[in-house]
């Protein structure tokens, strides 16, 4: 029993020991599993493996990855490895290139752009959470847009996240030192010729999303629905509702669609509120009703009802399969997120909204979110 005992806390030693920033490059991986493409800009600092640490950088960088996702696949399942990734059976990088300039990056865009036949240069942009590597979020981003089938080119912006759960206090600041850098990622993608521009944030980094767009809004009003005009999406927010309702009071315009997806069963995030030193741990994420909101243009998005096959409660619209499935149903998606009305939210989360308004738990103002555009 001791023996047992002793091997297993070894075993957790040993995992805690990983580094999760070690990227490993496989090209054969290419010849088994399906390519993605990632493009990543970030303020994190270079290591001398050409791994990108939890370090800060006062540049921002920028990478093509090659993500291969592997044929035993399943949606919302995300299987990797540090070290010695099998492509058979997990995400791996299967090339690592650099993009010296927004113009590289601009011949980059035009050419997926071309390969795939797409009318639109549509970009998403993807901002992780706390806790997170840089090669984990373009697994994690690679993942979600494969699973849902979403149009366009996906980016994402790695903030230097130290990827350790009790790096909470670091991820703050890092958050925070964070912000110039998104913004300048933004106006690097429209500058490459992004005709429509989605900008999405899981957990903290939608603490990041607002601190960015509440800054460029203080320096040119109207910036953010200039420029997010495919909508923003704030997953799990991990933002105090006060400081969430200061920063909507910036926006002279909202991007549209604007959606906050939200789940009372996110118990991370209860543990989020309680570190603040908020007495019932609530959070933007875990709200239980959005009534306080109903004078903004915004969509408040309850996916409760999919917490009980998603296997991360504070991840639910990356890992459960029967909301990536009505999400993936919606043939139509490419032209919802074009429209804005009936609103994007409406026509790819019909279940979820409808258990919105059967509880009235949530109010919709579609009148306010028409007179806002």
């Amino acid at each position: 029993m001791r023996l047992s005992i002793l091997v297993a806390w070894l075993t957790l030693l040993l995992m805690g020991c990983a580094d999760r920033n070690q990227m490993p490059i496989v090209p054969e991986a290419l010849a088994v599993g399906t390519p993605h493409t990632v493009f990543a800009t970030t303020t994190r600092r270079r290591m001398p493996d050409g791994s990108f640490g939890s370090g800060r950088a006062s540049g921002l960088q920028m990478v093509e990855l090659t993500v291969s996702i592997p044929p035993s696949h399943e949606p919302g399942n995300l299987s990797y490895r540090h070290r010695n990734p099998d492509p058979l059976s997990n995400f791996t990088v299967a090339e690592d290139v650099t993009i010296p300039t927004t113009e590289d990056l601009r011949a980059r865009l035009a050419r997926e752009q071309g390969d795939n036949g797409w009318p639109v240069r549509e970009v998403t942009i993807f901002v992780h959470g706390y806790n997170s590597t840089f090669v984990e979020t373009a697994y994690r981003a690679a993942q979600m847009a494969y699973d849902m089938d979403l149009p366009g080119s996906l980016v994402i912006y790695s903030w230097p996240s130290r990827g350790r759960a009790f790096g909470y206090a670091y991820d703050l600041d890092s958050m925070l030192f964070a912000r110039d850098g998104l913004e300048e990622t933004i106006r690097r993608v429209k500058a490459a010729g992004a005709e429509r521009i989605v900008l999405a944030g899981h957990s903290m980094g939608t603490a990041l999303i607002m601190e960015t767009l509440r800054q460029a809004e203080q320096k040119s009003p109207g910036w953010a629905a200039q420029v997010l005009n495919g909508g923003v999406i704030l997953i799990a927010p991990d933002i105090d509702v006060d400081l969430f309702e200061s920063q909507l009071a910036s926006f002279k315009r909202f991007p549209q669609p604007f959606g906050v997806m939200v789940s009372e069963k996110d118990t991370v995030l209860n543990i989020s509120g309680r570190l603040r030193g908020t007495n019932k741990g609530g959070r933007l994420g875990n709200i239980k009703s959005a009534q306080r909101f109903s004078k903004y243009p915004i969509e408040v998005i309850d996916l409760t009802e999919y917490n009980s096959d998603a296997s991360s409660g504070h991840f639910v619209a990356a890992t459960s399969p029967s909301l990536i499935a009505v999400i993936r149903s919606a043939n139509e998606v490419d032209e919802v997120m074009s429209s804005g009305d009936p609103s994007l939210f409406e026509q790819i989360l019909p279940q979820a909204n409808t258990v919105l308004l059967d509880t009235g738990k949530v109010r919709l103002e579609r009148q306010a979110r028409r007179e806002a555009r």
